[in-house]
């Protein structure tokens, strides 16, 4: 079943788990709604990461699990914001599956 969430004029669908259903309609005030649905108040800090990993999705078609997606932020934003304890600070619970989900990507792999 899909929910819907309006972003201005738009709404915008969303999976059950409350994913995009068209990554195309992603916007950073669509971000920031999903962000504030999630208990975040999308700041810079977390910006840059759901930036870098719609470049790492640009790239590599995939949305990264934890690992491949802290060491991608240490090369894109430096040692110390690569690190597992910074992005559970920004992300609380699961860092992947949630910056996945603000950054409208789809859910990574093997996060429950």
């Amino acid at each position: 079943m899909t929910q819907t969430i309006q972003i201005g004029s738009k709404n915008v669908a969303l999976d059950q788990e409350g994913f995009l259903v068209d990554l195309n309609d992603w916007s950073q005030p669509l971000a920031a709604e999903l962000a504030r649905l999630e208990g975040i108040d999308l700041t810079e800090e977390h910006l840059e990461v759901v930036l870098a990993l719609r470049q790492f999705y640009q790239r590599y078609q995939l949305s990264p699990a934890m690992r491949p997606l802290v060491k991608y932020i240490g090369q894109e934003l430096g040692a110390e914001k690569g690190k597992s304890i910074y992005l559970l600070k920004l992300f609380p619970g699961s860092p992947a599956k949630l910056a996945s989900k603000i950054a409208g990507l789809p859910k990574p792999d093997n996060c429950l």
